[in-house]
């Protein structure tokens, strides 16, 4: 098998066993929970104790290991729980559940720190990167809404008129709409930003060494059990909206001290709408669902949020501009999957090509 065969996006690996996990297939569910029991157990008999703790947020899974006896999944429930109360706008107490009714425009620390965030990825990505196009998601049948019955011309362009980060403005604590309509949707970056912040719990916590993967958005740090780079698992591309088929295919190994490692995809979330596939990532300047040639982006950056973020953006680019674009910033590696029809290839960046384990 050739190596442009051997790509996909991040499934997960979190144990040094080489243990993907598989969201929605029970059986092998079942599977890599018995297998990740073994490798705990064999952890702990070389003297290596890593604490694991693993279950079900925000209609996802979670598996997070590090390198402490104690069990802290009370304290990892309570950080879910902060994250939720202020970004998560499936939440009708949260913040930004608020701020989208119009309810406050006070802002937390959570909203700020990731606010920042999105203000870079988008000028970067030159208005690519949006988070205020979930009218656009909703409307189209991928959203937190129910989808637009005979969507036209005419309701898109109605929906684009109040779509646009540069209707909005932070000042201080406050953030001022131009368009009382516009809201946000931060999902595709605050799922990697609170991977982070339970990381850095954990480090708070005396841990040297984790790994926090959330539907697999992964921070980490330092070493796994075995001493060695924590170790992701990259799947081939193969369309499937059920989340079924998994063809491991490559192994990445996550040789730095610290960072955070996201994938985004058309692959698994599309829908069949009058015969026609219709994916669903939105270009925010035209209000129609896109697919470039770039199939799935693989993100390696400082932080799990900022690699969240790019690959999404990178979704809503060609190849092309999305090397252009991350090839401006520091301490990113990449791997893109490109093609159409089945065939596809890779590319990587030089960093993330040595990450690539040929054995």
């Amino acid at each position: 098998m050739s190596f442009s065969e051997k790509v996909s996006a991040v499934n997960f690996f979190i144990c040094p066993r080489n243990i993907f996990f598989a969201r929605t297939n029970f059986f092998i569910l079942s599977l890599i929970f018995f297998i990740l029991s073994l490798n705990f157990l064999c952890s702990c008999s070389e003297g290596k104790i890593y604490s694991r703790v693993e279950g079900e947020v925000f209609h996802t899974y979670y598996h997070i290991q590090y390198d402490l006896r104690e069990n802290y999944a009370q304290g990892i429930d309570s950080t879910f729980q902060d994250f939720s109360l202020s970004l998560n706008p499936f939440e009708p107490k949260s913040l930004l559940s608020a701020i989208n009714r119009n309810e406050t425009a006070l802002t937390d620390d959570h909203f700020r720190y990731v606010w920042q965030m999105v203000g870079q990825i988008n000028e970067v990505s030159n208005g690519s990167y949006d988070p205020t196009i979930s009218p656009l998601i909703n409307a189209w049948g991928f959203g937190f809404k129910p989808m637009v019955e005979d969507l036209t011309e005419v309701k898109i362009d109605s929906l684009l008129s109040f779509v646009g980060y540069d209707k909005l403005k932070l000042r201080g604590d406050t953030l001022i709409k131009d368009d009382s309509r516009t809201i946000i949707d931060l999902s595709s970056i605050s799922k990697g930003y609170c991977s982070d912040l339970v990381g850095k719990y954990l480090e708070r916590e005396g841990a040297k060494n984790y790994m926090v993967e959330i539907g697999g958005e992964i921070a980490f740090r330092g070493l796994n059990a075995r001493g060695e780079p924590w170790m992701i698992g990259i799947n081939k591309p193969i369309e499937d909206s059920t989340g079924l088929i998994n063809e491991f295919q490559l192994i990445v190994s996550l040789d730095r001290e610290q960072g955070g490692l996201a994938t985004s995809g058309n692959y698994r979330n599309y829908k069949i709408q009058n015969g026609q596939k219709r994916v669903h990532t939105i270009n925010p300047k035209t209000g129609h669902p896109i697919q470039t040639d770039v199939l799935s982006a693989t993100i390696l950056a400082n932080s799990c949020m900022e690699a969240d973020g790019l690959a999404t953006a990178c979704m809503t680019m060609t190849s092309g501009e999305a090397v252009k674009m991350l090839s401006k910033l520091d301490n990113i590696e990449y791997l893109l999957i490109v093609g159409k029809e089945g065939k596809f290839s890779t590319i990587e960046s030089k960093g993330f090509k040595q990450m690539i384990k040929n054995d």
